[in-house]
């Protein structure tokens, strides 16, 4: 049974892993670089975001102080939306950029985004089956006929739900930067030089969901092999 767990298909999780960490150290790079150059207005991230939110009709959003580095997010359940440590008092265009990013999923909610409502109907079944998706496909590797293919072929389906979750992503996270940018280009918060800047940050973030993807694509492949190979023994 050793000869499912070392084989050439790690390769796959390998290249993955690579992918994101290239991705990782790329928008870490970045931001970093940009957090270091102040926008001329001195808007902080949280002013940035409040301004945002209201110039579109939102006043129901909190935007509120997380800890941590990079943890921003919207929460559209408690409609919060949270800064980090780097940005909710920063002055830098990244972190208006990120800010105004997140401001961008609140429009989506707001305006009733249909890619961001299918995201969120697919979070429970995605967690569901990132977690179970392997445990399943183990038992059915250890066991036969009819059987095991059930239970791999239910593997693979869970995890499937995983990865379009993560497809589903993509649209999501591509349009809220554009939201960004097109708002602070359009309320006068950054200067064209800045906005300029800002594409590069959340340019590079938006690669991070790319190689997630990547990754989680390459599993699936390798799931699939791995099913296929077990079936044809």
């Amino acid at each position: 049974m050793f000869y499912y767990y070392y084989d050439w298909t790690y390769i796959l999780v390998v290249i993955g892993a690579v992918i994101c960490i290239a991705a990782s150290g790329r928008v870490n790079s970045v931001f970093s670089r940009y957090s270091g150059v102040r926008s001329r207005l001195g808007l902080t991230g949280r002013e940035a975001a409040e301004q945002i939110l209201h110039r579109n009709g939102i006043y129901d959003v909190q935007v509120i102080h997380i800890s941590g580095n990079l943890t921003d997010h919207y929460n559209p359940g408690k409609k919060t939306l949270g800064l980090s440590d780097t940005v909710y008092n920063s002055t830098s265009v990244a972190a208006i950029g990120v800010a105004a990013h997140e401001c961008g999923h609140a429009v989506q909610h707001a305006v009733g985004y249909a890619p961001l409502s299918i995201r969120g109907a697919l979070v429970p079944v995605a967690n569901i089956g990132s977690m179970a998706a392997w445990p399943l496909i183990i038992i059915g590797l250890l066991m036969n006929g009819q059987t095991a293919a059930l239970f791999i072929n239910l593997g693979i389906l869970l995890f499937s739900a995983a990865v379009l979750f993560q497809l589903v992503t993509l649209p999501v996270e591509f349009n809220a930067s554009r939201r960004a940018v097109k708002e602070l280009e359009s309320s006068g918060m950054l200067y064209q030089d800045e906005a300029a800047s800002v594409k590069k940050v959340l340019g590079a973030a938006a690669l991070t969901y790319v190689a997630s993807a990547a990754a989680m694509i390459l599993q699936l492949l390798r799931l699939i092999i791995i099913g296929g190979r077990r079936r044809n023994d």
